[in-house]
């Protein structure tokens, strides 16, 4: 068994984050096909502040994240907009994925060294 499911959480025998990346892609499509557009980075970065993110996984999070955009813009890859242009373009207020995720990092990183300098 290489993977497994803690909490509700994709967790896998060697430690780093693609299952759990896979997972969340995965459950951010069906949000994005379900609900607002804009709840699918919120699902699918879920649980990410404490990933140890390669970068493979961040390109998975931004493929995914480019294409949704592309889906909900109308706008198929043969158009050749560039990413960037599109969100210009079309006024998106969703920010780039990979972006979102360094914040959560950073928000989680800035709570736990304040949880550590007040000590027990």
């Amino acid at each position: 068994m290489d993977k497994f499911c803690y909490f509700g959480e994709m967790l896998s025998v060697d430690g780093d984050a693609d299952a759990a990346v896979e997972a969340r892609i995965r459950i951010g499509w069906n949000k994005f096909r379900k609900l607002v557009p804009l709840l699918t980075q919120s699902s699918m970065l879920h649980g990410s502040e404490t990933w140890p993110v390669r970068k493979e996984s961040e390109v998975a999070l931004q493929r995914a994240d480019v294409r949704m955009v592309r889906w909900m813009c109308d706008i198929e890859v043969k158009d050749r907009v560039p990413s960037k242009e599109l969100r210009e373009r079309k006024r998106l207020v969703i920010d780039d994925i990979i972006l979102v995720l360094q914040q959560k990092r950073f928000g989680w990183y800035r709570l736990t060294r304040v949880v550590l300098d007040k000590g027990p």
